[in-house]
């Protein structure tokens, strides 16, 4: 069953109009029934397109949340082919928040991490909501390393509203996990794509989208804080989320123009939640084209594009 956010309510209003007449049609007039059937949805397309052709950032945000949304494991079943899971930090333990392992991505070797967050209850209590501790952090450096020694790509796959803040995390070094995760994105000598799939929050992202390119889908969010931290920390007040957002530029849109992302991928129309299958084979295409640009790259390259990317960024933004 389809899960509406709070701003698509005319649109849920015209498809359940249209699922009231569908279920009166073999009763009634069928043909007429068809024609405002028709029309209906029509309308409700128009609507749709309308409505997300100019959300705001926090209904952006709110997109970028939606439960139905595809996960880290939806785009691996649709995308890698003879996929193996690791686990594991070799340290003190696993990790389920950060899913890793090696597949084939047509029909070439890749190694994909990424954040899982869970597709009900059960799933994402076991994969705590996709925030990770620090053997999270580790195990993807460990793979990453692992990536490099055989010469593999790395793909990640990044949707987490930030590393989990924990006191036993901290206690294990919560900070440090990130850094060395990060300084492994930076020192492969493979190529490495990442891609922005839901949210991409705080170190909780960075510690594994420090990519030679870095993909957003279109109705993603990427930010150093989410709108309610930012909100409590400026106003301490939570419920200005809203405005947080606004002035974060947070978006896929704002975020190409400042250079930090380097790729939007596009959402079918109503977002990726609408039609998963249609939005991981357009990330499909989008990763393919990344990794073609970076094919041939000897190794020094490839870490030396890389670091001018961030050091460019840092002077640009900073």
């Amino acid at each position: 069953m389809r899960s509406y956010l709070d701003f698509e309510k005319p649109v849920a209003e015209l498809e359940a109009k249209v699922e009231e007449l569908r279920a009166l049609q073999s009763d009634g007039d069928s043909t007429a029934i068809g024609e405002e059937i028709n029309r209906i949805e029509s309308k409700a397309a128009v609507a749709l397109k309308e409505l997300y052709g100019g959300l705001t950032p926090w209904q952006k945000t709110q997109v970028a949340r939606h439960p139905q949304r595809p996960h880290c494991l939806d785009y691996v079943a649709g995308l890698i082919s003879e996929f193996v899971p690791l686990a594991g930090d070799r340290k003190h333990g696993d990790d389920a928040a950060i899913v890793g392992g090696f597949g084939r991505f047509r029909g070439e070797s890749i190694c994909v991490i990424g954040h899982e967050k869970g597709s009900d209850t059960d799933s994402r209590l076991k994969h705590n909501f996709g925030m990770a501790r620090p053997e999270g952090y580790r195990k993807a450096a460990r793979l990453m390393t692992m990536a490099d020694h055989f010469e593999i790509p790395v793909l990640t796959l990044v949707d987490t509203a930030g590393a989990y803040p924990g006191i036993g995390a901290e206690e294990r070094g919560q900070a440090e996990a990130i850094a060395r995760s990060t300084e492994a994105c930076l020192e492969i000598g493979v190529p490495n794509v990442a891609v922005i799939i839901g949210e991409g929050g705080s170190g909780g992202a960075i510690a594994i989208a420090t990519a030679n390119r870095v993909l957003m889908l279109e109705h993603a969010i990427y930010s150093v804080i989410s709108p309610e931290g930012a909100a409590s920390i400026l106003w301490r007040d939570t419920a200005r989320a809203e405005d947080a957002a606004s002035s974060m530029k947070i978006t896929a849109q704002d975020l190409i123009r400042f250079g930090v992302i380097d790729m939007i991928v596009p959402e079918p129309t109503g977002g990726a939640h609408r039609d998963g299958a249609a939005a991981i084979s357009t990330t499909g295409e989008a990763i393919a084209e990344a990794l073609g640009e970076l094919r041939g790259l000897d190794r020094s390259t490839i870490v030396r594009l890389r670091r001018e990317k961030f050091v460019a960024l840092g002077r640009t933004l900073g």
